[in-house]
């Protein structure tokens, strides 16, 4: 529902609150009135930008959250948890100001928003006890949000001399794991990871090889990322999920439906990889969804990596060791580019750009459907 129709159900005293939020001068006893009073404030030029310019990291984290979620509602547990994920991000900032953060309590979050206009609570039975955003606010702050972004980011003044693209080979790969694995006595130790000789002929067979797995921490990006690389983790941990491999005692085997799947061709593979990695990486990194969508939106042509880190540093929280910068680096950049989503290229300075690709527009719109 657009905004018109929810404070047509929004009840007096909400109505109320709204107004006097926004100072309306109008007769409160009046729903009609008020109702056109906010809408007449909340549709003047200037509105959203205005708004936008005063808002606090936080909160706009917050709203970057409810407006890329991939949901159109939410339940009052769905925000408490996109508040509370708002101040996780790490911003310069003064202490006393995060000790300010800090105290402000997840509710005030929402009540702030609700008060605004910019979230409301479902008027039928099935929906009272959701939450969501008026679909033409939504649209409007899409709109200044992503022009801003193209504003802001640097784009390359020229092609730039070599860039990197990997198209549809995860897919390709995962066909030549299978059939390393349908052709071979793959041994597993007692954690149930290959042995590093096989590791190795694994790799050498791969269009994209890795260095393997070294001592030290790794974990929270999928169920084998701790001891696979992190492209290869992707690939064996799809592999497993949907039932094409299977650790048995200590081998790895084909599935009936993995020597099936050698035999047919699956031309949408690389969209379901993306959606699974997108499932295994979105807990770590909460507002993957959104990021995905702002490269995406900002890249049609080539873009600064540095000036597009800059535009995006705030999403990003650190994780354990790894850093934003880091997980802009590897878990995001490097994972769209094995999924064939962006290309990477170079200038002659050193100077990296990214370009999302035709399947990467084409894949975050399937993400992004409303």
């Amino acid at each position: 529902m657009n905004l018109a129709d929810m404070l047509t159900y929004a009840d007096i005293a909400q109505l109320s609150r709204i107004a006097n939020h926004y100072q309306c001068d109008c007769n409160g006893n009046s729903k009609h009135e008020l109702i056109q009073s906010i809408l007449q404030t909340v549709g003047r030029r200037g509105f959203i930008e205005h708004h936008l310019d005063e808002m606090s990291m936080e909160d706009l984290r917050f709203l970057n959250a409810l407006l890329f979620d991939g949901r159109k509602q939410f339940s009052l547990e769905d925000l408490l948890a996109c508040a509370k994920q708002s101040r996780a991000a790490k911003i310069e900032r003064n202490q006393e100001k995060e000790q300010e953060q800090e105290r402000e309590n997840p509710r005030e979050v929402i009540s702030r928003f609700r008060q605004r206009a910019w979230l409301f609570q479902g008027a039928t039975p099935t929906t009272r006890y959701l939450f969501e955003v008026p679909d033409d606010l939504r649209r409007r702050f899409r709109e200044v949000m992503v022009k801003r972004m193209r504003s802001e980011v640097v784009l390359a003044e020229q092609e730039p001399v070599i860039y990197r693209e990997e198209s549809d080979l995860m897919s390709t790969d995962l066909h030549l794991f299978l059939e390393y694995v349908l052709n071979h006595s793959v041994a597993l130790n007692a954690e149930g990871v290959m042995y590093r000789r096989s590791q190795l002929q694994i790799m050498e067979m791969l269009h994209v090889s890795e260095p393997l797995v070294g001592k030290g921490w790794r974990f929270g990006y999928g169920r084998r990322f701790k001891d696979y690389p992190s492209r290869f983790s992707l690939l064996y941990d799809y592999a497993y999920h949907i039932r094409l491999i299977k650790e048995e005692g200590d081998s790895l085997r084909l599935t009936s439906s993995g020597l099936s799947y050698l035999k047919e061709e699956h031309g949408d593979t690389m969209l379901q990889f993306v959606v699974f990695w997108l499932r295994l990486y979105k807990i770590p990194i909460p507002n993957l969804l959104s990021i995905i969508y702002w490269i995406e939106r900002s890249s049609a042509d080539w873009v600064s990596v540095a000036s597009l880190y800059q535009k995006l540093e705030s999403l990003i929280a650190a994780f354990f060791y790894d850093t934003p910068k880091s997980i802009f680096e590897e878990r995001i950049l490097r994972m769209m580019l094995h999924l064939g989503m962006i290309r990477i290229g170079e200038n002659g300075d050193g100077e990296r750009y990214v370009q999302t690709t035709g399947f990467g527009k084409m894949a975050t719109g399937q993400l992004h459907k409303d």
